[in-house]
């Protein structure tokens, strides 16, 4: 089993939330996330003035995945969450960490089964 972290613009969560439901992927967690990166934040405009703001909006799924999905998932990810052609600065990042155990609490189901 991995756990995959990835961060990725808000814009395109809802259409990789379809393309990984439509490839078998149906549980995951999303959270809000900040940060910036190779970015380094963006210039705004406010009732005229113009201001820096550092950390950008980025939203991170946390998904665990049997081995067997992981490529799949890591593919279906990166082609939906790219923007552009060739995708650009910003588009996000995945982390893949091994995941030890998986437990459901209401069955008490462990390992692969448990996903």
């Amino acid at each position: 089993m991995r756990m995959l972290m990835a961060v990725i613009q808000p814009t395109k969560l809802q259409a990789v939330q379809d393309a990984l439901y439509a490839i078998g992927v149906e549980r995951m967690t999303v959270c809000d996330a900040h940060g910036y990166a190779r970015q380094r934040g963006q210039t705004a405009t406010y009732r005229g003035l113009e201001y820096q703001t550092n950390l950008l909006r980025k939203v991170m799924l946390e998904i665990v995945v049997n081995d067997d999905f992981v490529e799949r998932t890591i593919e279906t990810i990166t082609n939906v969450a790219r923007t552009g052609s060739q995708g650009n600065i910003g588009d996000g990042k995945i982390f893949i960490l091994p995941a030890l155990e998986a437990i459901t609490i209401d069955q008490e189901r462990r390992g692969p089964g448990a996903v």
